[in-house]
């Protein structure tokens, strides 16, 4: 397929101040609902007109530095070079064949890259686990960067005016919310992304360890960690459950841990979290499984007030820096909440009670974090550990060999750790 670069497209514009938003490229990219009240617009001229919208994502990416028009005569590799030299296309073709151009992209950037050679004066580095898991991290982040820059603009009221467009309005509207006055530019590798999330929340996913009815299903919404990695839960479902009428889930993300509680017969659990996200999602999930009158939800940084028999926490598992906001589920930067859960734990443990932390051991194999500063901390909370339950991972990328990671994805345990005071 032959997709030209089109540098004159539709006369229907959006209003333009082009000169002024070209010096301002760099600035931070706000989505068009931003709390500081101010939108960044992305720029481009069409038409002989300079043209302007405001630039919305919700990864916080920033907006490509240049944005030029194209259209179904682009060529992949035209695209793609285009693509990694920061240059942002603005989709003027077919719709589906922007699709199919974004997966060209895609191919592209995965390819195995050429070798080189080297002498035997400059042998080859062997990195460590930590520094290929920083490699790998630079190595995905850049190929977002790239495969973000096929741009789709949507009108206010959430339709995208091009040829076999799809109508994602529900899909934007369950992530972005209602619809505004103004509309937007966005990539279209987020586009997908929110309407994957959207069929995941449509379709919800079965949790064995909530039992076996059809309605005992789970539905993340964007921005909220889904559960796929089912190990962790089983683990709160097998373990031995202290005598309580009242636990805490912190972090409750989906709910799904707050529900296994209930489920297993905990008569009260508060489940807290700083996500409205996530708070909005636990809350739907509760409801849709009739556990509104045993989880109550709360607004909260870790721990709500009072004491608990059981406390449970199931913290981001890597201690690196979250590159997006929702990738805050995944990694917690610095350790910071696991040290909070770990130092705040005792001051609200009841005699007699536990506490839960769910963490693999996968920063331990990538050399992030040691066994040994995971057991410093739990001292220096006045806790001990009293039991720990393990288990294998089990996901698609433990068999991956290819994986740059395999070997330490291959090793991971997942555990439950039972703490108590000291």
């Amino acid at each position: 397929m032959n997709f030209a670069l089109v540098l004159k497209g539709l006369s229907n514009c959006p209003r333009s101040t082009y000169d002024q938003a070209m010096h301002s490229q760099d600035a931070p990219i706000l989505p068009a609902n931003s709390h500081q009240g101010v939108a960044t617009t992305i720029t481009w001229l069409e038409n002989g007109h300079d043209c302007e919208d405001v630039w919305r994502s919700e990864r916080g990416a920033p907006a490509p530095k240049r944005v030029v028009l194209a259209d179904d005569t682009l060529s992949a590799d035209r695209a793609y070079r285009l693509a990694c030299a920061g240059t942002g296309m603005l989709w003027r073709g077919d719709f589906q064949n922007a699709r199919l151009l974004l997966q060209a992209l895609a191919r592209r950037c995965d390819a195995p890259k050429k070798i080189r050679r080297v002498s035997k004066s400059h042998p080859e580095t062997n990195h460590t686990a930590q520094e290929n898991f920083h490699l790998h991290r630079q190595a995905q982040s850049q190929r977002a960067r790239t495969l973000s820059m096929i741009l789709i603009q949507v009108n206010p009221d959430r339709q995208i005016s091009l040829r076999r467009a799809p109508d994602w309005r529900a899909a934007m509207n369950e992530a972005w919310g209602p619809a505004g006055t103004t509309g937007c530019v966005t990539s279209l590798r987020e586009l997908l992304g929110l309407v994957g999330a959207h069929e995941w929340h449509e379709k919800g996913m079965e949790i064995s360890a909530l039992g076996s009815s059809p309605h005992n299903r789970i539905h993340p919404s964007y921005g909220v960690f889904s559960p796929l990695r089912g190990e962790y839960i089983q683990l709160v479902a097998d373990a031995p459950l202290p005598s309580t009428d009242l636990a805490f889930d912190i972090g409750v993300g989906t709910g799904v841990l707050s529900a296994v509680l209930a489920k297993r017969g905990v008569k009260r659990v508060i489940g807290t979290d700083l996500d409205d996200r996530a708070l909005s999602c636990a809350k739907e999930n509760i409801k849709r499984l009739g556990l509104q009158g045993k989880v109550e939800l709360s607004k909260a940084n870790l721990f709500p007030e009072g004491t608990a028999s059981l406390i449970v926490c199931n913290p981001p598992w890597l201690p690196a820096r979250a590159s997006a906001p929702i990738e805050r589920a995944i990694y917690d930067e610095n350790s910071a909440m696991l040290k909070g859960f770990l130092a705040g734990l005792a001051a609200h443990l009841v005699p007699q009670g536990e506490g839960w932390l769910i963490l693999s051991d996968l920063a331990e194999h990538l050399g992030l974090r040691t066994r040994a500063e995971l057991q410093e901390w739990i001292s220096a909370g006045g806790l001990k550990v009293i039991g720990k339950l393990d288990t294998k991972a089990e996901h698609k990328k433990v068999q991956d060999e290819s994986d740059p990671l395999h070997a330490a994805r291959a090793a991971e345990v997942t555990s439950l750790w039972r703490l108590g005071l000291a």
